[in-house]
């Protein structure tokens, strides 16, 4: 790397520019978003001349500032960068860089790079260091690390510097005038909600110990017209798994020649983070993305991030098959083996043995913390159901919730310091359960040896690890006084993560927590699957499962078939709309085969093949989405890498007030060529609300399906049926040669 410290530094790739002036006291963002080219020296030049904004009535008498580090001292009356005090002192931060260094990768600096930025404060007494790094695919991943060091002032004193806040905030144009981010409940995540960008602060907190079923998932800022696929999009994401915090925030007097700024940091307790000399704090990384091809743009530079990971998963997913809504806590060897049985004859690859297995465990209220085998239930062990798995050619997959304990478990008798709370006034138990203190060295090694010997016991493939209830008052008190330690605990869990991996080399792991409570990129680095939702309705689960796509690419979404009555919701729906909606993912079964005669046995075996051989194309794809004026419609597809082949999902989860849809577009696809496109009937055909398809719609049943330009599929659009409620149609296109 190059020093830097003076100049104008550029980052490029996939059409995004990243650009700041490293002259002054502290860096500022002279432009991010759609590439602006090679910087030669006059365009430097002109966009750092024009940096600086006018001086208002009744403000500072110099050109207010907004850098990498925003404080007040630069003019900046907006939420800092950093919050903390030393004792009451040290509470206004001044920053100043000591060097820059900078280095382009790719040829002519075009597929991102690094610039690195060392600062430090001798009010605070803190050493700083914020890298900027962006990778090929046009996503900026800001690092920014602390540490105490008294040596920088003669002011520091001894006292330890609580650090409260350590934001990313970068800014944003005028043109960026809506909000767009998440909330939910359990069985019902990441349900998007939208408004205008306001004057005042738009702020967001994940106060529960983990990013919880509302979590802001991701915050968006974007243009008036921002859709699926148009408009621009400046996102941000957290890629952290305890608390945390989101800001959009617009001042009367802007932020120096920017409009408002987007932000996120991890949120911190009080008294979390004090910094005795010495010490460091590293920050979450912040991911910032930007789009000028709307959400869709967004989704595909964060899914292209993840594919290009070494540790992401690179076999085929197998067809899963978990037992949690087939047996419950019905654990009986007979049963499991007439549900494997049958598991097989529809080409299920894994089954997974859900909750109910271990010490104690008959019902929700016991067990957790007791990792082995209920010999009363077992009393052979779990190698009997083993070898029955083994031998129809299925991995194996089996449930924890190691970050838990209940009470009533010998844990809990043994160790009552070890439950995660107050000392002298435990708080209420949710599911009748409790934290486990991870960040003890002695509670932290009980839990993973006995995952750890569970696991090598029985050559587990598959860990589906739960976590079933908010991090209420977590503090520690293995000091002798309570202290917060969600920061700690989050930690732990990474390196409990990465620790049983090392242990078992192809062992995979899914995150699960209550569902979708913890879908993040911070978990996503140890994990190879999500649990987006406990909700396995298709009318709920599609909505879900497109906006975590925005997020989290399909190959990496647990979706599995449940039974026609939802087990969360009571709500009926026919097996061919289920068995589309969760095609489309990682699939898999959530449902009491034995209860399908042998004509849904049929139809779910088509469906187990169809995604045997779709599932190359379903997890490298790029994830688009059409935009559409009825809400109640739903045009969801995957284009393959090369773009040969293509599924779309046509979808109704309600009546609307339009007979039909008119002419739909198809995203995503090449306007100069052209595709053959079927219709999949394999799992039955949906109900229309109509008394004809239109002709093309017929012609598409065939066999060899229908010739199409890509121009009339793509840019003019073509009348799609009229479904009934809680139906879909999945599409298949080729292109033609």
């Amino acid at each position: 790397m190059v020093d830097g410290y003076g100049a104008v530094l550029s980052l490029r790739a996939a059409g995004t520019s990243f650009v700041i002036d490293t002259a002054g006291r502290v860096p500022r963002v002279l432009h991010w978003g759609a590439d602006i080219g090679p910087l030669d020296e006059v365009a430097a030049a002109a966009l750092r001349d024009t940096a600086g904004p006018a001086v208002l009535n009744n403000s500072p008498d110099i050109p207010r500032a907004f850098s990498l580090w925003p404080t007040e001292f630069e003019g900046w009356a907006g939420t800092p960068a950093q919050e903390g005090h030393a004792a009451g002192s040290a509470t206004t931060p001044r920053p100043r860089t000591v060097a820059v260094r900078h280095r382009q990768d790719g040829r002519a600096g075009e597929d991102g790079g690094v610039i690195e930025i060392d600062l430090v404060d001798d009010i605070t007494a803190l050493r700083s260091t914020m890298s900027l790094a962006l990778d090929r695919f046009g996503v900026l991943a800001v690092d920014v690390s602390l540490v105490r060091d008294t040596s920088l002032s003669p002011h520091a004193t001894a006292i330890a510097y609580t650090l409260d806040a350590l934001r990313v905030l970068l800014p944003l144009p005028e043109r960026a005038v809506d909000i767009l981010d998440f909330t939910g409940k359990w069985c019902r995540e990441r349900a998007p909600q939208r408004g205008p960008v306001f004057f005042g602060s738009h702020v967001r907190r994940a106060r529960r110990g983990k990013p919880g079923h509302d979590a802001p998932f991701l915050v968006v800022a974007g243009t008036e017209d921002l859709g699926f696929g148009r408009g621009e999009a400046w996102a941000t994401h957290l890629a952290w798994s305890g608390d945390a915090e989101y800001v959009v925030e617009k001042l009367t007097e802007g932020a120096g020649t920017f409009s408002s700024v987007l932000g996120v940091g991890e949120g911190l307790r009080p008294g979390e983070m004090a910094l005795e000399d010495g010490d460091r704090y590293a920050a979450p990384t912040a991911l910032f993305v930007w789009s000028g091809d709307g959400l869709d743009g967004i989704a595909a530079r964060l899914h292209q991030r993840l594919r290009a990971r070494p540790t992401h998963p690179s076999s085929p997913r197998p067809l899963t098959l978990n037992s949690w809504e087939a047996v419950y806590f019905d654990h009986d060897l007979e049963r499991l083996t007439s549900l494997v049985e049958r598991a097989s004859r529809v080409g299920v690859e894994r089954i997974v043995l859900d909750d109910g297995w271990f010490h104690g465990r008959r019902d929700a209220n016991a067990g957790l913390g007791d990792w082995f085998v209920d010999r009363s239930i077992w009393p052979d062990g779990l190698s009997p159901l083993v070898e029955v798995v083994r031998s129809h050619d299925m991995e194996f997959g089996i449930w924890f919730e190691p970050e838990m304990i209940s009470l009533d478990s010998d844990l809990a008798r043994a160790h009552p310091e070890w439950v995660l709370g107050p000392q002298h006034a435990l708080g209420a138990t949710a599911r009748d359960q409790y934290v486990l203190d991870l960040t003890r060295p002695d509670a932290y090694a009980h839990v993973l040896e006995q995952i750890s010997a569970i696991v090598g016991e029985y050559d587990v493939d598959y860990i589906k690890w739960d976590h079933n209830r908010d991090l209420s008052e977590p503090v520690s008190g293995r000091a002798g006084i309570d202290r917060p330690v969600v920061h700690e605990q989050t930690l732990a869990l990474y390196r409990m993560l990465d620790t049983l991996r090392a242990r078992h080399p192809g062992l995979e792991i899914e995150t699960c927590s209550g569902g979708g409570g913890r879908v993040d990129l911070g978990i996503l680095d140890r994990t190879d699957r999500v649990w987006a939702s406990d909700c396995n309705d298709p009318v709920e689960r599609l909505q879900i499962e497109r906006w975590t796509r925005m997020l989290v690419p399909p190959e990496l979404i647990g979706s599995h078939l449940g039974a026609e009555r939802s087990h969360t919701t009571s709500r009926h729906t026919d097996l061919a709309f289920r068995l589309i909606v969760a095609l489309t993912a990682h699939a898999g079964i959530e449902w009491d085969l034995q209860e399908a005669d042998d004509g849904q046995l049929a139809q779910i075996a088509r469906w187990g093949a169809a995604y045997r051989e779709l599932r190359g194309l379903m997890h490298t794809g790029r994830v688009v989405n059409a935009d559409l004026a009825d809400e109640a419609t739903v045009l969801t597809g995957i284009v393959g890498a090369d773009g040969s082949r293509s599924i779309f999902t046509w979808a109704r989860l309600a009546t609307s007030a339009p007979g039909q849809s008119g002419r739909v577009r198809f995203p995503g696809l090449d306007a100069a060529s052209q595709y053959a496109v079927r219709i999949r009937d394999d799992f039955g055909p949906a109900s229309r609300h109509q008394s004809a398809d239109p002709a093309w719609i017929v012609a598409a049943t065939r066999a060899d399906g229908v010739i199409l330009p890509g121009a009339v599929l793509a840019m003019a659009g073509v009348p799609m049926p009229t479904l009934n409620p809680q139906q879909a149609m999945l599409f298949d296109l080729v292109r033609v040669p």
